[in-house]
């Protein structure tokens, strides 16, 4: 039988692509969904692990049509619903064309990941990771639209635990913090925001991809599937930090 595979959306860079390695290499197949079907860097030994798909992840349909495609012949263990998008307006400024673009990516895409895995999972049931934010829990101005999408997948969470709990299919929200990624090192590591972080995030210095990365394909190697419903937040503990 084939390896048991797992989905990862927006696995081409960053966050996404660290979850992707570690999960192949820890010994799982992984479809890497993102929308230019490009899969990450990896070593050589894993890359026949790694399975590409180009997909708008907000299109449902097409979210469908690659579950099923990357399901056939392979066993569905989970998916992780990773991809997203982080913009910032002012919250007396911001479009509702801005508010329901972050919205679609960041929750309305979980949704439709975890719809679209559902029927796979349900007979053997299997693990959902969505990737939320600790922004969930805090006010962070000009960030109105992010927080609140962040929050649904907290609470989207929540119910599809409860939910589909009785089709042995466990649903984790993992929640990360300042994580530095391809995408936004120079931001995190120079200027304003590193003397900020260094003085807010108890240990001095943000998180990285790998550890959210590691993080995640743990939870799927334990299979905890008691597990369920909870937010993990993976912050340096800067969100209970006073």
């Amino acid at each position: 039988m084939d390896k048991p595979l797992v989905i990862v959306t927006g696995a081409s860079r960053g966050i996404g692509a660290a979850i992707s390695l570690h999960l192949a290499e820890a010994g799982f197949t992984v479809a890497c969904l993102s929308r230019s079907g490009t899969l990450p860097i990896a070593p050589k030994a894993i890359m026949e692990r790694l399975i590409p798909y180009a997909v708008d992840v907000t299109d449902a349909d097409a979210m469908v049509a690659v579950v099923e495609d990357a399901a056939k012949g392979r066993p569905l263990v989970g998916i992780v619903n990773n991809a997203g998008k982080h913009t910032e307006a002012s919250s007396s400024k911001l479009s509702l064309a801005d508010w329901n673009d972050q919205l679609a990516i960041n929750a309305t895409a979980v949704l439709i990941g975890c719809q679209a895995a559902f029927p796979h999972l349900a007979t053997d049931g299997g693990l959902i990771v969505n990737i939320g934010s600790f922004f969930d829990k805090i006010g962070v101005k000009r960030n109105l639209a992010y927080c609140a999408s962040k929050a649904a997948v907290g609470a989207m969470t929540r119910v599809l635990a409860v939910e589909w709990a009785k089709h042995r299919i466990a649903v984790l929200d993992v929640a990360p913090g300042y994580i530095v990624t391809d995408l936004n090192r120079d931001t995190i590591l120079e200027g304003p925001l590193r003397a900020y972080l260094e003085k807010r995030i108890p240990g001095g210095v943000p998180g990285t991809a790998d550890d959210v990365g590691r993080l995640v394909a743990s939870l799927y190697a334990m299979n905890l599937s008691f597990l369920s419903g909870e937010t993990i937040y993976i912050d340096g503990a800067q969100g209970v930090a006073h």
